[in-house]
């Protein structure tokens, strides 16, 4: 039997990822990119400090060509995913930017990678999924914004391709090393936005803790967590299990922010953590050689 570690590994990253939305409330006159650009300056600084201080930065084991594009996938969510928010709005940009990672993940697993999914996979997916709409499509007023769908799509199809890219990085070299090179060229590839919106907020106390927190907690601890996670679970299934993000902004939305949920809502949340659950159970050995 494998161990869970893995998997919790996986969950605890996805939870800090979704303590984002709560800390960017604290912000104010903050532009959404410019504060994914200077998470993911932060968050590279961090995590290249930590390899250099235990001795593991190195890339030369590692393949260039899916170091860039882990990284590209990476820098490219960010403006993705915060302009489909923007553009369609938090219920919408949330379901299809985060609803349709483990779909893209799944498809190209399963098209590309030629590994089949398991009764395991498509029905914690599916829950997840289900539960992350009921979430989400709460009171608000829906916005269909054909380019905001479309940044939203990007935004799954990033996160996949980070993901799938990533399980192969971790396989020929340290998790802590493989976070901090991809983080650091993403950061670089984002670092224009840092000068073209109005960082001031950066300046006040408030905003200096919330940068320290997306970048140190949100992201340099989440992605080595999720990093060492991804040594033993294949990036469709960690995909699937990212979805505990929303449901751990939900939770927080809710005791933190004072927001009120509908029964759907509860009901979606509901969901999500049967669909996480299933997930987390051991398969069989003759599956697991095959099937996510």
């Amino acid at each position: 039997m494998k161990s869970k570690a893995p998997f919790f590994m996986v969950l605890l990253a996805a939870s800090l990822w979704g303590t984002t939305g709560t800390a960017q409330t604290f912000l104010n006159n903050s532009h959404p990119i410019s504060v994914g650009a200077m998470r993911l300056a932060v968050g590279g600084l961090f995590l290249f400090a930590a390899a250099l201080a235990f001795k593991k930065f190195s890339f030369q084991r590692l393949s260039k060509r899916h170091v860039i594009f882990a990284a590209f996938c990476m820098a490219c969510y960010q403006p993705f995913f915060f302009s489909a928010v923007s553009m369609t709005g938090v219920a919408i940009g949330t379901v299809v930017g985060i609803g349709s990672a483990p779909i893209m993940a799944g498809a190209i697993d399963w098209l590309i990678l030629r590994r089949a999914k398991s009764i395991h996979w498509w029905a914690a997916t599916i829950l997840s999924i289900v539960g992350c709409l009921m979430l989400f499509v709460n009171s608000e007023d829906v916005v269909v914004d054909p380019l905001g769908i479309l940044f939203a799509l990007g935004a799954g199809l990033s996160f996949a391709g980070y993901t799938l890219l990533s399980e192969k990085l971790v396989r020929s070299g340290s998790p802590i090393s493989v976070s901090a090179v991809v983080f650091l060229i993403s950061a670089l590839l984002l670092s224009p936005f840092l000068f073209i919106f109005d960082m001031s907020w950066v300046f006040e106390i408030k905003g200096a803790l919330v940068s320290l927190h997306l970048g140190v907690l949100a992201t340099g601890v989440a992605y080595l967590l999720f990093s060492k996670g991804l040594v033993q679970v294949q990036g469709s299934t960690a995909v699937t299990l990212s979805l505990a993000e929303p449901l751990t902004a939900a939770v927080l939305g809710v005791f933190v922010v004072g927001e009120v949920f509908s029964l759907a809502s509860w009901l979606g949340i509901v969901l999500i953590f049967a669909g996480l659950t299933i997930l987390s159970i051991p398969q069989k050995t003759t599956q697991s050689k095959n099937a996510a």
